[in-house]
């Protein structure tokens, strides 16, 4: 039987600028609202891809929660563990490209549905049902989200869960009271790490990559994924070094592609996929998504990641 596998975190809408530039100071034109929410996108492309998935969060009872709710729910994503609340907002993303392809968002996620997510007896069920949790850095930066992602890495690991952690962190929330040792307090219960970049220096002294591997690995981290985004990604383990090359695609929205890789990476992982062949489907996972404008609308099915990695389309078949 597959592992079931448990998120959570915050579900909004994004909104995006159809012109490119250095914010929201004038009026913009606009496209949206996409599903969206980095949790939610890592949800919805392992349901994708036939792994069991759920997800708590909170979302208003307005368009926007049910226009999230509604996606998730036909991509296959268990959503008990969402609750609905009347008269409160579903959080919003409102997203502008600068010329160099870096973005700027104005959030409105604290004061939000999502930022008043509680344990309810629905959630308290849905935790027990799964076998398996992924956290984000991002869960742990807002309390009321931060006390239900806790009680969830407390309680499915305990009971033998295995859990994945990508920090997922954007530099302004880093300095949040009480979010570092929130981040080792969750590290230290890690199997897989999907650190971005410079991440994986997060938690470690060493200032070489290859030093914060191997002090991450001592420190008891089965297997560490580092993304590099266009330059591919990494894995490691006690046993050695893998590396995959990226996939030559055409980016129309990069937003989403991390948690897509991360959400293969993890449900390949869990069906005991070799660390190449994990690496090879996440890469394409997060080639897949940057080619449809909307965080989730490039969520791909195996049927369309075997397509991209076919030889026809310039990758290889992996079986």
């Amino acid at each position: 039987m597959s592992r079931k596998v448990l998120t959570v975190g915050e579900i909004l809408v994004e909104i995006v600028a159809t012109t490119k530039g250095e914010g929201f100071l004038e009026a913009q034109p606009l496209i949206g609202p996409f599903p969206s929410g980095a949790p939610a996108i890592f949800t919805d492309q392992l349901a994708r891809l036939g792994t069991p998935a759920a997800i708590v969060s909170r979302v208003g009872d307005d368009d926007f929660g049910h226009l999230n709710v509604r996606r998730l729910k036909a991509d296959g994503v268990d959503v008990s563990g969402i609750e609905v609340a009347r008269g409160e907002a579903t959080g919003s993303a409102f997203v502008r490209y600068r010329p160099d392809g870096s973005r700027v968002f104005v959030y409105n996620i604290a004061h939000s549905a999502t930022g008043n997510l509680r344990l309810t007896p629905e959630v308290d069920l849905l935790i027990a049902s799964c076998d398996h949790v992924h956290m984000m850095g991002t869960a742990l930066s807002a309390p009321g989200i931060a006390t239900v992602a806790r009680q969830a890495v407390e309680r499915i690991t305990a009971r033998g869960g295995t859990l994945s952690f990508d920090p997922n962190l954007r530099p302004e929330i880093l300095d949040t009271p009480g979010l570092r040792q929130a981040l080792v307090d969750v590290l230290a219960k890690t199997d897989l790490f999907l650190p971005s970049g410079d991440e994986i220096f997060l938690f470690t002294e060493a200032t070489e990559e290859a030093g914060a591997v191997r002090e991450l690995l001592d420190r008891g981290i089965r297997d560490i994924v580092i993304k590099r985004g266009h330059r591919g990604a990494s894995h490691f383990s006690h046993e050695g070094r893998t590396d995959v090359a990226p996939l030559s695609v055409k980016e129309v929205d990069p937003t989403g592609a991390g948690d897509c890789f991360g959400a293969a990476y993890v449900s390949f992982w869990l069906g005991g996929a070799s660390p190449r062949t994990a690496l090879r489907y996440a890469n394409a996972a997060g080639a897949h998504a940057t080619t449809k404008l909307g965080p989730m609308e490039g969520a791909a099915t195996r049927q369309e990641l075997d397509v991209l990695l076919s030889p026809t389309k310039g990758g290889s078949h992996v079986q």
